[in-house]
């Protein structure tokens, strides 16, 4: 599910935070942060309208991948954008993510702790378990559970590439609509499920819910909230989501 590039008006319609120092949006599931070798769609093309009177646009403090949806953070200029950068390297940044997997685990909460390494030098940034990787940790907690499924809110400790993705699936319960790290026969199961009928392949249901972010010193940190993608919502709703 590739999503088409953003106009002016639709970018600033997925503001969700503006202050002096930052921005947070709300990014679309299927369009990358970043412009690719082949060219294509992507959110960073859009970025001047979001400048709001400043002198140049907003650039990335973070990234999240294409398919992921939900709360993206852009600093306002290279002095919040470099304290931003900090932040999110010492861990000082709260994220909370909002999962549908298939099955789910037997426990209500739980932690995830397994190292990652790349999967090989063809693959690029594809990860597997590896004992020598880096170290990887994910707390999760059940929200809701449907027949199959589980809604989880999990909460990234460190910043791995595909982190969710792979912890997910290799511990037995795989994101709905991972086509990289999910199997190829729930792919097959799924598109036979009834809450997601529209798509040929459902789409990744990985939504970035919420961030918190410390950046005044001698303030709460400020803290936003995605609303749920649409191509997740029967999912969500079929494991007790109440729309909020």
């Amino acid at each position: 599910m590739d999503a088409a590039e953003l106009t002016a008006e639709e970018i600033q319609a997925r503001v969700l935070h503006r202050d002096g120092l930052m921005l947070v949006i709300d990014k679309p599931a299927g369009l990358p942060v970043h412009r690719g070798p082949k060219g294509g769609a992507n959110l960073e093309s859009s970025f001047d309208a979001l400048r709001f009177g400043l002198p140049r646009p907003p650039v990335l403090a973070h990234r999240l991948d294409k398919d992921t949806s939900g709360c993206l953070v852009l600093g306002r200029h290279r002095k919040a954008t470099a304290s931003l950068g900090l932040l999110f390297k010492h861990g000082r940044i709260s994220k909370t993510y909002w999962a549908v997997v298939e099955g789910g685990p037997a426990e209500d909460e739980g932690i995830i702790e397994m190292s990652l390494g790349r999967l090989n030098i063809e693959r690029g940034w594809w990860q597997k378990p590896d004992p020598d990787g880096q170290k990887a940790v994910t707390n999760w907690k059940v929200l809701g559970r449907g027949e199959g499924l589980t809604w989880l809110a999990m909460e990234p400790v460190t910043g791995r590439t595909h982190q969710l993705r792979v912890h997910a699936a290799a511990t037995g319960w795989p994101i709905v609509g991972d086509d990289i790290y999910g199997t190829q026969a729930s792919l097959r199961r799924l598109r036979n499920e009834k809450y997601i009928p529209r798509f040929g392949e459902p789409a990744l249901h990985l939504h970035s819910r919420e961030i918190g972010i410390p950046i005044s010193r001698n303030k709460e940190p400020v803290r936003v909230v995605a609303p749920a993608p649409e191509h997740m919502h029967e999912g969500l709703r079929a494991c007790g989501w109440n729309g909020e």
